[in-house]
This record gives structure tokens, C-alpha cells and sequence, in this order.
């Protein structure tokens, strides 16, 4: 199946006008390096970011147990669909996410998780820390991809938004009442 590229007629203020082409999505819009490289780096701490919360998921022991397994599984659902966000949209812009593993090692901003059983108090730390670390990417980068590319700005917005309410959420389970 072959692409149609419309011809239209643009008419410029010196009142020529001028031929130009509408084209399709397939030839629209590219990232730059830039760009992409800005995205690449949000991808691999988001990627992290699901393995590690797997990895908390699995070990965490202790006082409120089971409320801390089910709200790491939300975290590591929303990390993983967001990578898939982002990874998408990187291909629609005609570039190439890389999320192999070696690559998520190397270039991911998170720290190593520790290994062995966590208790639930260390674990609410240990997450909340990584989630305000791809949050921390994540406004590093914003400016220039919201001068690149507006639209993946705004899908960065959502992610920042839900991230900053789980770190929010998890780090409440070991805060104390402020005094009155």
C-alpha cells in the first residue's frame, strides 16, 4: 500500500503562492537527538523503576505487610505502562527506545535496590527515594522536550502527576503528625 501525499496550495504573505505537501503520519514530525535522548532517559528509569518496585514487591516483611505488596503492585503496573508510553511514543516520533538491559544498567539515573528481605518501614524509604529519583529525570528534562515537542511534554505532565502522588502516598506510611 503506498502513501498519498496530498498537494495544496500555501499562500504566503508576499501572496505567491506556493506548492507544499501535507504529509502523512508516517512522514511527519522526527525527533532529534535531543529529543530522543531526553526521552531515552526517562524510559530507562522508568523501566528501573518497575524492576526494582518488583524487586520490593518480592522481599518486603513486616508491620502492614500486605498494604505496602498491593500498592507496590499499583506502582510497578503504572511504571510499566508508562514506559510503554513513552517507548510509543518515542517510535512515533521515528525513534528508537532502547530498553534492553544491559542499557537500563548502564544508563539509569536509580540507585542499585538492595538485595535479601526489606523491612516495610525501609522499604516505604527505598521506594519513595526512587520514585522522586525519575520524577527528579523526568523535570530535568522537561524544558527541552517541551521546546522540542509539546505533546510529549504533556504525556510527561501525567507521569509526573501520578508519580508524585504514589511518593506521596508510600512516604505518608512512615511520616509522624505535624505538632499542632
Amino acid at each position: 500500500m503506498t502513501a498519498t501525499i496530498e498537494r495544496h496550495v500555501e499562500v504566503p504573505s508576499d501572496g505567491g503562492a506556493r506548492p507544499t505537501r501535507r504529509q502523512n503520519a508516517e512522514r511527519g514530525f522526527k525527533a532529534s537527538k535531543e529529543l530522543t535522548d531526553c526521552m531515552q532517559r526517562v524510559l530507562v528509569d522508568l523501566i528501573e523503576l518497575h524492576l526494582q518496585g518488583k524487586q520490593a514487591h518480592w522481599n518486603v516483611v513486616g508491620k502492614n505487610f500486605r498494604d505496602l505488596h498491593l500498592q507496590l503492585d499499583e506502582i510497578i503496573e503504572a511504571a510499566r505502562e508508562f514506559s510503554d508510553v513513552v517507548a510509543e511514543r518515542l517510535r512515533a516520533l521515528h525513534a528508537v527506545p532502547d530498553g534492553r538491559s544491559d542499557t537500563v544498567a548502564a544508563t539509569t539515573t536509580l540507585p542499585e535496590y538492595p538485595n535479601g528481605e526489606i523491612d516495610t518501614a525501609e522499604t516505604v524509604d527505598l521506594v519513595t527515594q526512587r520514585l522522586e529519583a525519575v520524577v527528579g529525570t523526568m523535570r530535568e528534562v522537561h524544558d527541552q522536550v517541551d521546546d522540542a515537542d509539546p505533546t510529549s511534554a504533556d504525556i510527561l505532565h501525567g507521569i509526573i502527576e501520578k508519580l508524585e502522588q504514589f511518593a506521596w502516598m508510600v512516604s505518608a506510611e512512615n511520616r509522624k503528625p505535624a505538632k499542632r
